[in-house]
């Protein structure tokens, strides 16, 4: 607001002259006011020289973008449709957007699905946003920002709509609930914790149920982990596991700055032990790295000449031989040369273990 009162004290002082502006690069009033009219309305500025003032306030106002460029300063209105600004005029925004229809609904996806027209894409995006903040405010006990909730459904929306076929004879909500879901989920995993607390199938779907399963607070009993693990159809081992990591938290490694001795002899840098340099451990691994080496040597000089010669082409080659490039070359079956090379890797694992 005051931004704007000084763009327009700025112009009636310097006696700008925006007819001439105007005619210069052309723009159409009326319409630019109705496209730039921004979220807010600003008082206009009277003036004493016979209403030119008011005048140069209106085509001020609609050029709001490039008259400012006289006193240094870029104004940008504000846009209500993106929910990391301001969430409540978002959710305002999107719940003034009217509902589809089924009939409007179907053919804008017949417009989409048969002929790719994105305006009807964007008319079905639009339409649903309100039930993408619907879906995301069930989320909001995991500690994560709503817009970013919002956001993620948003994008598992428009994502629903590329595949929504509308000669399924479903809603297009029905269908995008699914796509919504996943990818707030996902979002949810990458950012709950800085660890990645669930990977596999069952974790996943333990880590977002197993808090509505339990019937009190505390840890779980066997009898109630052997309840959940039947409801959830999971193993009772990877409910334990999950309930351990949900009640974990978070620790620096080498322990905050300001910590005092006892509390820095808690942090893992001071217990956990690093082998990768310890000397000891560096020499039994050469060690053994060449008695492995000089054992597979000599163990291959006591094939025969085309069992080793097998085993190096099909092993020890970089350009690996076909067991049908080995069977034109010695003039048998493939299967043939399958059982000499088995029979080629037993005698060398019982030479090298013996």
């Amino acid at each position: 607001m005051t931004i704007m009162n000084a763009t327009y004290e700025a112009m009636d002082d310097m006696d700008l002259e925006l007819d001439s502006d105007l005619e210069a690069v052309d723009v159409d009033l009326d319409s630019a006011e109705g496209e730039y009219e921004p979220a807010f309305s600003a008082p206009r500025k009277a003036s004493g020289k016979n209403g030119a003032g008011g005048k140069k306030n209106q085509k001020g106002k609609a050029l709001l973008m490039s008259v400012t460029q006289a006193t240094g300063q870029q104004l940008q209105l504000i846009d209500t449709m993106l929910p990391g600004r301001d969430l409540g005029a978002y959710i305002t925004s999107v719940n003034s957007i009217a509902i589809l229809t089924a009939e409007e609904e179907r053919e804008l996806a017949h417009q989409y699905y048969y002929h790719q027209d994105l305006e009807a894409a964007r008319k079905l995006v639009l339409a649903h946003l309100r039930f993408v903040v619907h879906v995301a405010k069930s989320y909001s006990g995991y500690g994560l920002s709503e817009a970013d909730l919002i956001q993620e459904g948003n994008v598992g929306l428009m994502k629903a709509v590329k595949r929504f076929n509308p000669e399924v004879g479903v809603r297009l909500v029905s269908f995008a609930v699914h796509w919504i879901k996943a990818e707030i989920h996902e979002f949810i995993l990458r950012n709950w914790r800085i660890v990645k607390v669930a990977t596999t199938k069952a974790q996943r779907k333990l880590f977002f149920n197993l808090r509505g399963a339990k019937k009190r607070l505390g840890w779980l009993s066997q009898d109630e982990v052997d309840v959940v693990a039947e409801d959830l159809g999971v193993d009772a081992a990877t409910v334990t596991q999950m309930e351990g990591r949900m009640g974990a938290f978070d620790a620096s490694f080498d322990g905050a700055a300001d910590a005092d001795d006892e509390e820095l002899g808690q942090s893992p840098a001071f217990y956990l032990e690093d082998t990768r340099y310890d000397p000891a451990r560096s020499v039994e691994s050469d060690d053994y790295e060449k008695t492995s080496t000089d054992g597979l040597y000599v163990a291959m000089k006591e094939l025969d000449d085309r069992s080793r010669d097998i085993l190096t082409q099909r092993w020890l080659n970089d350009d690996k031989a076909t067991l049908h490039d080995l069977a034109a070359k010695y003039g048998v079956s493939a299967e043939r040369i399958r059982q000499l090379e088995k029979n080629a890797m037993e005698k060398v694992k019982a030479f090298m273990e013996a």
